[in-house]
């Protein structure tokens, strides 16, 4: 499949040579836990079952962890204690370097009994380091296809899974050419819960690019269809029809609205440094 889906913001990654929707890794990552795991612990040997099952179980003692992220890929280093300790020690000023080859790296994160329990709920987007508040913030962007200055944005904010609702930590993206809400397609927002969550969106934005390239803006078959302000339209008449006014209740272009209603406002104010409020509470 000869598509290119081109970074606009964060980092670009290695993908599959036959599906450029799959990431495969990167060449920089941030490293944001560090860990062991022993014989003590009570769930030790869940824990440690993959190892096992692919032949890496070679440490009696435990284990050393390190666990890797970037916008679209993480990995869970294996090594011994004594190597992690030791990396603890001269990392005290965040610039320290590890040697992989002394242990085994897996991608992603484990899952399952343990590591649910041991793993923090982490977020790409952190006011520790910088950040407008944790799980609020872009996370990556592509450029759009069919579009010349649309992007397909991934990003954390805050919002509820129903009108009025408790605000939650969620990640999506978003397409500035057709503007579709992801809240209006089920499976495409997603509480924000780890590196799992924002791998899973960025995916499902490149999938959108994909589907650009192969069928075009406005196609049937293609994910990216603008809606031209139909239904803003059908929304004002019945408004007005309604209430007896001239007037536009609603603004009038997919743009317009996005803009001021819609993950648009929230996107600008993520740009601009600014929490935005919570979306639908």
């Amino acid at each position: 499949m000869n598509i290119t889906i081109a970074n606009t913001y964060g980092t670009p990654h290695h993908v599959s040579a036959a599906n450029p929707a799959y990431v495969t890794g990167c060449d920089y990552y941030r490293l944001p836990l560090v860990g062991t795991i022993t014989p003590g612990h009570p769930d030790y040997e869940d824990m440690v079952e993959m190892l096992r099952d692919n032949g890496h179980d070679t440490r009696p003692e435990g284990y050393g962890l390190i666990f890797l992220e970037s916008e679209e890929f993480s990995a869970t280093y294996f090594g011994s204690i004594e190597q992690i300790e030791q990396y603890k020690r001269d990392n005290t000023d965040g610039t320290a370097r590890f040697d992989p080859s002394q242990g085994v790296l897996y991608a992603q994160w484990p899952q399952g009994k343990g590591w649910d329990d041991y793993l923090p709920r982490t977020f790409w987007n952190i006011k520790a380091r910088g950040g407008i508040a944790d799980g609020v913030g872009l996370v990556t962007a592509f450029a759009h296809p069919g579009a010349p200055g649309a992007e397909v944005i991934v990003y954390e904010f805050e919002g509820a899974w129903r009108r009025g609702g408790t605000p939650e930590k969620m990640v999506t993206y978003h397409c500035t050419a057709c503007h579709k809400d992801t809240f209006h397609d089920c499976g495409h927002v997603h509480t924000n819960t780890g590196p799992a969550s924002r791998h899973w969106a960025a995916r499902q934005a490149r999938k959108h690019i994909i589907s650009v390239h192969r069928h075009g803006v406005g196609h049937e078959n293609s994910d990216c269809r603008p809606d031209n302000g139909e239904m803003l339209r059908v929304v004002n008449s019945l408004a007005r029809d309604r209430w007896g006014t001239t007037g536009n209740a609603l603004p009038d272009t997919d743009d317009a609205y996005c803009a001021t209603k819609g993950p648009c406002g929230i996107i600008r104010e993520l740009r601009a440094g600014v929490r935005p409020p919570a979306y639908r509470a």
